[in-house]
C-alpha cells in the first residue's frame, strides 16, 4: 500500500526530491566512496541493488498473453534477459501480506476482474491492457524462477519493505529497487523507482529523502508519524481522518492562499505543518506521539505500533513484536530441528506452504490441504479429536466480511502403521526412507498406485499426472475431452521452443478453459507445498510452471479436444507424445474407476453466429495448432472468424458447485496484480466448516455447465 498520497505528492508536487539517475555512475560512485575508508567490509564496497521482486511482476511479465493462465517459458526467457546492469543484485519477494491489506485489495479489483470475463464472453478474446491482471501464481513462482537463474532470493517472513529497508541498511547497499513510498520513509537507503527504470540506458528516478524533508518542513526522524496520519498499513486512512480534517483546516487558517498542487498535494502539506507544529511546541517530548494529538487511548496506541513500525534494528529500543515466528499452538508439534528448517526453506526461496499457510487459499483444493496439514501435524497423534490442532483459512464466497477464518482440521494419510515423523522424512537417509517419501508425497493426491511409475516417466510428468488425476477426482463434471487436454498439453510442452509457444494461434478464448487453466496452476503451487512437506522426493524444479504448463497451448489442446480432433493431430502428428499420452491416459482412467470416478465424453462443440470463413474452424481442427497469435478489439470479426463459445456458456457459467457434503466451493479465475498470488472467488453460500474422515468420502467438486455472473477477486 505504502504511505496514502506520498507517491503521488512526490511525483507531482515535489520535482525537487525527483533526480534522474544513471546507476552505472552510482555504483562507480558507490564504490569510490567506500574504498576510502580502511574499515570497510567487501559486503558495504559492493554496490548492491535491493530489489522488491513484488513491485517488479508488472515490469517482468510483458508477456502477450495473460489470461490463459500464464506463458511461462516466455517470462523465464524475459527473466533471463531483464537486467543489463553489472552491479549485483539481492531480490526481496513476500508471499505473507495483512490480511487487512488482502481484503482492501480484493473489494478494490472485484469490478476490474468481472469486466475481464464479460469481455472475454461478449468478443472470445483476452481483454486490452486497461484490464491486464498478472497470470495465477506469478508471484508464488517467481522466487523459485529467480533463484534458478542464480540470483541471490530472499523470501519475507514478515512485511517484505521492512525487510528490504533493514537489509539495505545493514548491508550497507547502494540503493532499494522498489515501488512503494514506505522506503522514503524508513531511514535506510536510497530508494530508486522501478517504475521509471529504463533497463536500455540503466537510468531511473531516485526520490531524495532529505530534499522531501526540506520542501515539507520535517526531520527524517518525523517521517514516521506523518505516514501514519496521512494512512498506511498499519494506520488505515480512515483511522486518522480527524486529524487531517483539522489539519486541512488550520491551513486553511493560516495560508489564505490555496497552494497551486492537487487536493493530494495539499493534504500531505498540511499534515506535514501539523507534525512540524508539534514538535515545535514540545520540543520531541518522551514518547513517540506528542500529547497534543487529540487522539484516544486505542488510536494512541495503535498510531505508536505504526511509528515503531518504521523502526529498523538499531534505530530504537521499541521494536515491533516478532511477526515471524510460527503460531505457538503449532510449536509444539514440530522439533526445533524442524522449525529452524522450516524458516530456512521459507527464506531461501527452497520450500512452499510448509512455513506460511495463513492465507486466503482456494477452497478447491482445501482436501489437498488437509492432508498436507496432517503430514505435518499428525505425527504421533492418537487420532482423538482430543487437542487436535486446527488452520485457520479464509476463504471467499459473497457476503463473507472475512472477519472471522475457517477452522480446517488435518486429515491422517492412512499409513499402514504409525504415520512417520517430519524428522524422519527430512533428514533420513536410507532407501527405505526415500520410499516413505515418495509414498506421502502420492498419498496426498489419492495417486499410490503411480510410485511404480516413478523413474519411468519424467518427474515433470509424474507431478502433472497426479495433479489431473486429482483435479478429476474433485469435479464430477470435468469431461474426457478436459482430461485430454490437461495431459496432451503436459506431454507436447517439453518439445516446445518459447518462440514456439508464443506463435500458436486460437481461433477464440473459451471462459471455461481459462478458468480450468487457472485451476491448474494453482494445483501446481499444492503440488510444491505436498512436495515440500514430503521431504522432497521429487525435485523441485519438476514443479515449476515452466516444466509442466503454457496456458497458450493448453488453450489450444482444450479446443482442439472439445472439437473431435483425433488424437493423433492432438498430440502434434508425434508418435513418442502419442504413446506417452496414451499410457498416462489408461493410468489415470483406471486409477479414477478405483474409486468410482469414471469419466464421460462430453465435448462442447462451437456455435457460430458469425460468418466463418470456408473451411477455416474445420482446417484448424485438423491442422491443430497454427502460428499466429489470437488479435484484441475486433480482430477476429474483422477477418469473418468464429468467435462465439460452446453452447454451454451462452447463458454465463457457475462453477466448481460442491455437492453433498460441503455446502459451496468454486473455482476461480487468475488473480488481480494487486491480489498476490490471488484467486478470485464467487461463492454464493459460505463453505460447511465440519470436518469430515478425508477428502474421498466428502462431497465432489462440479464444475456445472453454467454459472450466474463473473467470479470475484482473490488472493
Amino acid at each position: 500500500m505504502g504511505v496514502k498520497g506520498l507517491q503521488y505528492f512526490m511525483d507531482r508536487c515535489c520535482p525537487e526530491a525527483c533526480v534522474t539517475v544513471n546507476l552505472r555512475e552510482m555504483a562507480r560512485q558507490h564504490v569510490a566512496k567506500n574504498q576510502q575508508g580502511c574499515t570497510i567490509t567487501d559486503n558495504t564496497t559492493s554496490p548492491t541493488l535491493v530489489v522488491d521482486g513484488m513491485a517488479c511482476l508488472r515490469h517482468w511479465y510483458s508477456c502477450k498473453d495473460w489470461v490463459c493462465g500464464g506463458q511461462w517459458r516466455e517470462y523465464m526467457d524475459v527473466l533471463k534477459s531483464w537486467w543489463g546492469g553489472s552491479m549485483p543484485l539481492v531480490f526481496f519477494v513476500e508471499l505473507w501480506k495483512r490480511r487487512s491489506s488482502l481484503v482492501k485489495r480484493r473489494r478494490r479489483v472485484n469490478g476490474e476482474v468481472s469486466k475481464m470475463f464479460r469481455h472475454m464472453k461478449a468478443h472470445g478474446e483476452q481483454p486490452g491492457k486497461e484490464l491486464f491482471c498478472l497470470p495465477s501464481g506469478l508471484a508464488s513462482f517467481t522466487p523459485f524462477a529467480l533463484r534458478s537463474l542464480g540470483q541471490e532470493v530472499f523470501c519475507s517472513v514478515r512485511e517484505a519493505d521492512y525487510e528490504i529497508a533493514s537489509y539495505a541498511r545493514q548491508h550497507g547497499s547502494m540503493g532499494i529497487l522498489g515501488q512503494d513510498s514506505d522506503f522514503i520513509i524508513y531511514d535506510s537507503a536510497l530508494y530508486l523507482s522501478v517504475a521509471k527504470l529504463r533497463i536500455d540506458s540503466l537510468t531511473t528516478v531516485m526520490y531524495h529523502r532529505q530534499r522531501l524533508c526540506q520542501t515539507i518542513g520535517l526531520t527524517v526522524t518525523q517521517l514516521p508519524l506523518l505516514a501514519c496520519l496521512l494512512g498506511n498499513d498499519v494506520v488505515s486512512e480512515e483511522q486518522m481522518q480527524h486529524i487531517r480534517n483539522s489539519a486541512m483546516a488550520a491551513n486553511r487558517i493560516n495560508s489564505p492562499v490555496p497552494h497551486s498542487g492537487a487536493p493530494q498535494g495539499q493534504m500531505v502539506l498540511a499534515v506535514s505543518h501539523l507534525v512540524s507544529s508539534l514538535w515545535d511546541r514540545e520540543e520531541q517530548e518522551t514518547g513517540l506521539i506528542p500529547q497534543s494529538l487529540n487522539l484516544s487511548a486505542p488510536q494512541r496506541e495503535l498510531l505508536k505500533r505504526g511509528v515503531r513500525s518504521y523502526l529498523l534494528p538499531g534505530q530504537e529500543a521499541l521494536q515491533q513484536d516478532d511477526m515471524s515466528a510460527l503460531p505457538s499452538a503449532f510449536e509444539k508439534h514440530f522439533s526445533p530441528k524442524i522449525l529452524k528448517a522450516c524458516r530456512e526453506k521459507h527464506v531461501a526461496a527452497e520450500g512452499f506452504m510448509v512455513y506460511y499457510y495463513r492465507q486466503f487459499v482456494p477452497h478447491a483444493y482445501k482436501p489437498c490441504r488437509q492432508r498436507i496439514y496432517g503430514l505435518l501435524l499428525l505425527h504421533g497423534h492418537d487420532g482423538s479429536s482430543v487437542d487436535l490442532p486446527a488452520i485457520r483459512e479464509w476463504f471467499v464466497y459473497s457476503g463473507n466480511p472475512l472477519k472471522e477464518p475457517d477452522m480446517v482440521h488435518p486429515v491422517p494419510l492412512g499409513f499402514p502403521g504409525d504415520q512417520p515423523s517430519l524428522d524422519l522424512l527430512w533428514f533420513g537417509t536410507s532407501p527405505e526412507v526415500s520410499a516413505l517419501r515418495l509414498t506421502s508425497f502420492l498419498s496426498i493426491f489419492d495417486c499410490q498406485e503411480y510410485k511404480e511409475l516413478y523413474g519411468a516417466i519424467e518427474d515433470s510428468l509424474l507431478a502433472a499426472l497426479c495433479l489431473v488425476t486429482y483435479i478429476v477426482l474433485q469435479v464430477q463434471t470435468l469431461s474426457q475431452e478436459d482430461m485430454d487436454a490437461y495431459l496432451s498439453q503436459a506431454v507436447c510442452l517439453r518439445l516446445k521452443s518459447p518462440q514456439e509457444l508464443q506463435q500458436i494461434k486460437l481461433p477464440f478464448l473459451s471462459s471455461r478453459a481459462v478458468q480450468l487453466g487457472s485451476l491448474y496452476v494453482r494445483g501446481l503451487s499444492h503440488l510444491l507445498g505436498a512436495n515440500c512437506a514430503s521431504g522432497c522426493p521429487l525435485p523441485s524444479a519438476a514443479l515449476m510452471p515452466w516444466h509442466s504448463f503454457d496456458g497458450r497451448l493448453f488453450h489450444s489442446k482444450y479446443l482442439l479436444a472439445h472439437s473431435g480432433t483425433e488424437k493423433t493431430v492432438l498430440l502434434d502428428s508425434n508418435s513418442s507424445c502419442l504413446s506417452r499420452f496414451l499410457c498416462l491416459r489408461e493410468k489415470l482412467t483406471e486409477t479414477c474407476s478405483k474409486r468410482g470416478r469414471v469419466l464421460q465424453s462430453r465435448p462442447n462443440a462451437p456455435e457460430h453466429s458469425h460468418k466463418t470463413t470456408p473451411g477455416g474452424v474445420q482446417n484448424w481442427r485438423e491442422r491443430g495448432e497454427m502460428t499466429g497469435g489470437h488479435r484484441h478489439g475486433g480482430g477476429w470479426r474483422e477477418r469473418g472468424e468464429a468467435r462465439r463459445y460452446p453452447r454451454e456458456y451462452e447463458n454465463g457459467e457457475r462453477l466448481w458447485e460442491r455437492r453433498g457434503g460441503m455446502r459451496g466451493g468454486h473455482f476461480h479465475p487468475p488473480p488481480h496484480p494487486n491480489c498476490h498470488d490471488g484467486e478470485p472467488q464467487n461463492m454464493s453460500r459460505p463453505p460447511n466448516r465440519s470436518r469430515g474422515p478425508s477428502y474421498r468420502n466428502r462431497g465432489r467438486y462440479q464444475l456445472s455447465p453454467r454459472w450466474s455472473q463473473p467470479p470475484a477477486p482473490g488472493t
